[in-house]
């Protein structure tokens, strides 16, 4: 079975492709070459964003690739800001209109807090979240979307939704690389069969300078990136590599081989790698 095909079954048996392209930060002009070249290497699940500018190139993408659209797994999110019904119903209206598409396989809240609040305030929108929860279940009543998730939700925002709401989400998004795995919330998560996919999974490229990861790769006879995804991969996540580039879409997808039992609890216990210029968090507005 080639990795394109390897899929988790989420709570609502629907199944989610394992391997995915993720495409922050490429411009929408190239987006549309991006997803096609992923297709045609076999990628079919495709993650995008409102905030990342690019959804229509993708919608053109999967429309140009020759693929059947049931054949593709798609998801976008609703902008952090989001934190009421109107505007969240709205959004997602506006995305399908952006990507020409009749529906969307998934749509999930892309932070439990406004960019802006990332990291500043402890208002973890208990109430918004509920919201914007609502018009993305009644989206999945009218059709629009199969199935909805979340991302970076800590424990307490995902029982605020299992709570209060009649959906569970499929899945919840969040960073998780060699040097930062969030264990209890990984644990959490599946322990509550909530499909954990892993974004950023080469620490924002920062894994590449870093020593450790190196020889743990050379041990293996890989490269940095494909350690790092398949040290998220056999976390048991769905794993988002971002790429505009073909031949690293294909060789981040080479990763037909087994970290040890010993090595990956060698590498849970990695410190945390420096992101240089990528550590200003959160990328899309706010201060450390």
């Amino acid at each position: 079975m080639s990795i394109f095909d390897e899929t988790l079954t989420m709570n609502n048996g629907l199944k989610i492709p394992k391997m995915a392209l993720g495409v922050w930060e490429i411009p929408d002009s190239e987006t549309p070459k991006a997803v096609e070249e992923a297709i045609k290497i076999g990628y079919r699940h495709i993650d995008t964003a409102q905030a990342y500018g690019n959804e229509h190139g993708v919608g053109e993408g999967v429309r140009n690739s020759g693929i059947a659209r049931d054949q593709i797994f798609i998801n976008s999110k609703v902008a952090a800001e989001i934190k009421n019904y109107k505007e969240a119903k709205d959004s997602i209206d506006e995305t399908l209109e952006k990507m020409d598409l009749d529906y969307l396989d998934m749509m999930i809240i892309h932070n439990p807090q406004p960019w802006n609040e990332v990291n500043q305030s402890s208002d973890r929108h208990l109430e918004g979240n509920l919201e914007t929860w609502r018009a993305m279940e009644d989206a999945v009543k009218e059709g629009k979307l199969r199935t909805i998730g979340v991302s970076s939700f800590e424990k307490d925002d995902l029982d605020n939704l299992i709570k209060n709401s009649s959906t569970k989400p499929a899945v919840n998004q969040i960073l998780i690389h060699i040097g930062e795995t969030p264990m209890d919330l990984i644990d959490y998560s599946q322990d509550n069969d909530i499909v954990v996919e892993a974004f950023s999974p080469i620490a924002h490229g920062a894994a590449l300078n870093n020593p450790e990861i190196k020889k743990m790769a050379d041990k293996y006879g890989v490269s940095v990136p494909q350690l790092c995804i398949r040290y998220d991969w056999q976390l048991n996540c769905v794993v988002l590599p971002k790429s505009a580039n073909p031949a690293h879409m294909k060789s981040n997808a080479e990763i037909d081989f087994v970290i040890s039992d010993e090595d990956m609890e060698k590498l849970k216990k990695f410190t945390p790698v420096d992101y240089g210029k990528a550590g200003i968090f959160p990328v899309f507005g706010g201060k450390m």
